[in-house]
């Protein structure tokens, strides 16, 4: 069985193949395979990202398969904002720009390179596992001096009103 990599659940597709898609439920706006073809604007629309950060991360070989129009204009498809999505999600967790084009090589270069890319989400994973961590200490912090205040100003509005 071959394993093509996208973004949401596992699901099962035509002829046997396994797609590893990891992202979010699917978006509303979004048309039906075979009819999805988007526009840069619509993209921009959907995703909040700007049409500079898109054509940035085509250059960059974070999506370089993105489909042209016969004029030459790109054209996105349900497959490309499922990746988008994916890489929403690994900015967020602090990966470098390096790392996530080189997590798009791997995918691109096929069932081989399983390891790595686990190796890679495995360490990313443990960094944001540290930085929750550090947040949630940080937030202890936080709670505590909300109730020490909180306290301090009680007193002091008892102390008015005698």
């Amino acid at each position: 069985m071959t394993v093509m990599e996208t973004t949401a659940e596992p699901a099962e597709t035509g002829a046997g193949t396994r797609t590893d898609i990891c992202a979010a439920p699917p978006d509303r706006h979004r048309r039906p395979d075979g009819q999805d073809n988007y526009t840069i604007s619509e993209v921009v629309a959907f995703t909040g990202l700007t049409a500079h950060t898109l054509r940035w991360y085509e250059r960059i070989g974070l999506m370089p398969h993105i489909d042209r129009s016969h004029t030459g204009q790109r054209r996105y498809c349900n497959r490309d904002l499922d990746w988008l999505s994916l890489v929403g999600k690994l900015r967020l967790t602090g990966m470098p720009v390096a790392d996530m084009v080189r997590y798009a090589e791997m995918v691109r270069e096929g069932d081989h390179t399983y390891i790595e890319r686990y190796e890679l989400l495995e360490a990313t994973r443990r960094d944001v596992k540290a930085r929750i961590a550090e947040l949630q200490d940080t937030l202890a912090v936080l709670d505590h001096k909300i109730t020490f205040y909180a306290d301090a100003g009680r007193a002091l509005a008892s102390e008015r009103s005698r």
